[in-house]
C-alpha cells in the first residue's frame, strides 16, 4: 500500500514538474528564446522544484497537518508556500546571477534584487499550485475513505443488529416452547392460549428492542415473567424462581431485553445442566449511586464472560454505548453452586 503510494507521488511529481518544463520550452520556441542558457537554467529550476517540493511534502506530513480543520490547513499552506518560495529563490537566484542565467527580454542582465523578486513571485505561485492539487487530492482520497468507512460501519452495524436479535431469543427456545404448547393443547388449553400470548409477547418485544436505547424495568420485567413461564412448561418442578426487587427501581431505565438475555443465559448455562433443576433468583435494588441489576442461578461458572456465548458479551457492549465507563458488569461465582451475573448502572 504504501510502496503504491509512493509511486503515485513520484508518478504526479515528475509529470507535474515535466509540464512546467515543457510549458516553458514550448512558449520559447513560440517567441523565438529557445537557446542552451534557457535549457540550463530550467534544469536546475527542475530540480531545485522536485527538491524543495519533497522537503516541504515531508513538512506537512511529519507535522500531520492534513490532520488538522480546514481554516488551519489554508493558513499553514500559505504560510508553508512562501516559506518555500523564498529558500527557492534564495538559492536559484544566486545561482543564476552568478552564472549569468537571467538576462532581460533586451538581452541586459538583470539586478540581484529584481532576479530574486522575480524568482520568489515565480516560485510562490508555482508553489501554490502544487499545494493546491496535494491538498485537492489528499482531500478527494480522505472523503472516498470517509465513504468507505462509513459504509463498512453500516454493514458492521447491521452485523451486529442481526447478531443482537438473535441473542434475544435463543431459538432453541422458541422450538422448546413451541414443543410445550403444543402438548398443552389437549390437556390444558386455557394455558396452551395463555402460553401463546406470552410468547407472542416475547416476539413482539425482540422486534421492539432495537426501537429505543431504554426501557423501564417493570416493562422489562413483564417480559422476563413471561419468558420464565414458558420455561416453567419445561421444567416443571426443577425450576425455582425467585424475585427480590425493590418497588423504587421499577421506574428505572435499563437496555431492553437486557435482563432478558442474563436469564436466558443462567437457563441455558446453569438450570438446563442441572438433573435436578436449580434456582433463578432476580434482584433489583439501589447500591450507592447505582441502579443494582443483578440474576443468580443456580450452577458452576466455566471460563468466565468469554465462555458465556454472544449474549452476555453484548450486554456489555451495549452498556459500554449507553453509559460508557460508568456502568459495570461482571458475572462471577458467588458461592460453590451459584452464579451472579450483575450490572450496576448510574443513576
Amino acid at each position: 500500500m504504501q510502496r503504491s503510494y509512493n509511486s503515485r507521488y513520484w508518478g504526479f511529481q515528475l509529470a507535474g514538474w515535466g509540464l512546467f518544463a515543457a510549458l516553458n520550452i514550448f512558449f520559447a520556441f513560440l517567441f523565438n528564446k529557445y537557446n542552451s542558457v534557457l535549457i540550463e537554467r530550467l534544469v536546475f529550476d527542475v530540480e531545485m522544484g522536485v527538491l524543495f517540493t519533497h522537503i516541504m511534502r515531508e513538512v506537512i506530513r511529519r507535522s500531520e497537518l492534513l490532520l488538522k480543520n480546514l481554516q488551519q490547513q489554508i493558513i499553514i499552506f500559505v504560510i508553508l508556500t512562501l516559506i518555500f518560495s523564498l529558500l527557492i529563490a534564495s538559492v536559484v537566484s544566486p545561482y543564476e546571477y552568478f552564472c549569468g542565467l537571467k538576462i532581460t527580454p533586451a538581452g541586459e542582465s538583470v539586478s540581484y534584487k529584481e532576479l530574486l523578486f522575480t524568482n520568489l513571485v515565480s516560485f510562490f505561485t508555482l508553489l501554490l499550485i502544487w499545494n493546491f492539487i496535494y491538498f485537492v487530492y489528499h482531500f478527494i482520497v480522505k472523503s472516498r475513505k470517509q465513504q468507505l468507512d462509513t459504509l463498512q460501519l453500516e454493514a458492521l452495524v447491521k452485523s451486529l443488529e442481526l447478531k443482537t436479535i438473535k441473542a434475544h431469543i435463543n431459538p432453541h427456545f422458541i422450538f422448546n416452547a413451541l414443543n410445550g404448547i403444543r402438548a398443552l393443547i389437549d390437556e390444558n388449553p386455557a394455558r396452551a392460549r395463555r402460553a401463546i400470548t406470552e410468547l407472542s409477547n416475547i416476539l413482539r418485544s425482540s422486534l421492539n428492542a432495537e426501537k429505543g436505547e431504554t426501557v423501564s424495568l417493570e416493562d422489562e420485567l413483564k417480559i422476563v415473567k413471561d419468558y420464565l413461564a414458558l420455561e416453567n412448561m419445561r421444567f416443571e418442578d426443577r425450576l425455582k424462581i425467585e424475585y427480590e426487587i425493590d418497588d423504587d427501581t421499577l421506574d428505572q431505565q435499563v437496555p431492553p431485553m437486557m435482563l432478558q438475555t442474563l436469564v436466558e443465559n443462567a437457563i441455558k448455562h446453569g438450570i438446563s445442566k442441572n438433573v435436578k433443576g436449580g434456582l433463578v433468583r432476580i434482584i433489583s435494588d439501589y447500591t450507592g449511586n447505582f441502579h443494582e441489576l443483578a440474576v443468580q442461578n443456580t450452577g458452576r461458572l466455566n471460563g468466565g464472560l468469554s465462555h458465556q456465548g454472544f449474549g452476555l458479551s453484548s450486554t456489555q457492549d451495549r452498556l459500554n454505548l449507553l453509559y460508557g465507563e460508568k456502568a459495570k458488569f461482571e458475572i462471577k461465582q458467588i458461592n460453590s453452586d451459584l452464579v451472579e451475573a450483575k450490572v450496576l448502572i448510574p443513576h
